[in-house]
């Protein structure tokens, strides 16, 4: 289930899905007919939403059926479409509020890498590598932990972070819990080597492959944004770190 989306973001995100909708199928028939393939039915005189029309004809009224269609249809719509919405990535609004607090470096490379996502996808996922850098960065600076080395990678900060966790993979621990260090660890490295072998951060020939598709730096920001969240949240709860309170501001985030 997503979060919800406020009216002011909604408003302008069905006013394009109209629009894609209109040029792609011209026709208040063949608009119908898309619209129809999105209707669950769920039970007798039960579904998730219906065509509305004009007064007493049979002509789709586009703009009053889409506003009463939910917001997780809304998206898949959208998606479906060919309508960008790159602020509406999971885990967003809640890593949000943290770095408003107590992260804003990484914050600030976060927000970037989200405003990149679509027209230059591989920037975006070189700077979701550095926002969890950052992330790794300031909890491992904190005094209660020794050899601090900042030029580390993200792969070897991650190794040191979860020694200090105490969640690194060992042979002895609980399957479940040696499962989520080397599952932390693949996803640190699995970062790192896209932003080294498949962007443009280090320099690349004319025959290398570059990352252009804004679906992986979609999944690679919700990536980070989760695992931060769980660095974050781990490291508050087990060194009696006061949670930084929710921020909020409707001008930054659609939701």
């Amino acid at each position: 289930m997503i979060d919800k989306i406020s009216p002011k973001f909604k408003m302008q995100l069905l006013l394009e899905i109209e629009n894609a909708i209109w040029n792609e199928y011209k026709t208040y028939k063949r608009v119908r007919q898309y619209m129809e393939q999105w209707i669950e039915e769920y039970d007798w005189n039960n579904q998730n939403f219906v065509i509305i029309t004009k007064g007493d004809t049979n002509e789709i009224d586009l703009t009053q059926t889409l506003t009463h269609i939910d917001d997780e249809t809304v998206l898949q719509i959208a998606a479906d479409i060919g309508v960008n919405t790159p602020d509406f990535i999971p885990a967003v609004s809640e890593i949000y509020n943290i770095f408003k607090v107590n992260y804003q470096t990484a914050g600030e490379t976060f927000k970037q890498a989200l405003n990149q996502c679509y027209e230059h996808p591989d920037n975006a996922i070189s700077l979701a590598n550095s926002a969890l850098e950052s992330i790794v960065k300031h909890i491992l600076k904190d005094s209660k932990f020794e050899n601090f080395d900042k030029t580390k990678t993200l792969y070897e900060q991650a190794i040191d972070i979860l020694k200090q966790f105490q969640l690194y993979p060992e042979k002895e621990m609980p399957t479940e819990v040696k499962t989520i260090g080397s599952s932390l660890l693949a996803v640190s490295r699995a970062i790192e080597q896209l932003r080294s072998e498949k962007t443009r951060s280090h320099g690349k020939l004319t025959e290398d492959r570059i990352i252009d598709n804004p679906l992986y730096a979609s999944f690679i920001i919700n990536s980070v944004a989760t695992v931060g969240i769980f660095l974050i949240s781990y490291y508050n709860k087990k060194f009696n770190i006061e949670e930084p309170q929710s921020v909020s501001n409707e001008n930054e985030l659609p939701f």
